[in-house]
């Protein structure tokens, strides 16, 4: 029973996730949750606490499945030049297919709200340090190889990256932009990488 009572729980936050994610926390009312989630609101707040708390639930959800896929990808790599255009093919690809246009729920997280929110702002920084370490890991072994350029540090190269698979995640909202727009500021950006 306590299975069946958790998988649902992982099931409803999944739905809130998805609700944030869509229309942010700030748009998201707790009648859009209780809507949207088809439970009531006692039960709502009796599981996950208030609107606050749950949010802060769905953000370490998202954390565990979006950011802990990229972090896998990057961590398994076997060719290293592939895998840094495989990431910025992957937030490309996701981003021009979302016909909710919803963006990255962590970047959306980082302006929305961690200006003035401490606990959300240590979320999105330990993810942030979480992806910069696993692409810093990646630039240190293309260092090693003579692949990757020796000009600059391998934490300033994975600050750099990450700054702009951020920042394609914030133009991908502007839906008048194509697939050539975005190919050429991934080949500018990995161009930064060569010896």
């Amino acid at each position: 029973m306590a299975r069946t009572k958790e998988f649902e729980q992982r099931e409803v936050l999944e739905k809130a996730m998805h609700l944030f994610w869509a229309r942010g926390y700030n748009a998201t009312s707790a009648q859009d949750l209780v809507d949207g989630l088809g439970i009531s609101r006692s039960s709502l707040y009796s599981t996950f606490g208030d609107k606050h708390q749950l949010f802060i639930k769905c953000l370490e959800l998202y954390r565990q499945q979006m950011s802990g896929q990229l972090i896998e990808m990057i961590n398994e790599s076997t060719n290293i030049e592939e895998t840094l255009r495989h990431v910025f093919q992957r937030v490309i690809h996701d981003s021009l297919t979302d016909k909710l246009n919803k963006g990255c729920l962590m970047t959306n997280s980082s302006i929305e709200l961690a200006p003035h929110d401490d606990e959300i702002a240590a979320i999105v920084a330990a993810n942030t340090l979480d992806i910069e370490n696993a692409l810093k890991r990646l630039i240190e072994q293309g260092q090693q190889l003579g692949i990757i350029t020796m000009t600059l540090s391998a934490s300033s190269l994975a600050r750099f990256l990450y700054n702009n698979i951020r920042g394609l995640r914030v133009l991908a909202k502007s839906k008048k932009l194509n697939q050539e727009v975005f190919d050429e500021i991934v080949n500018t950006t990995l161009s930064i990488l060569k010896k």
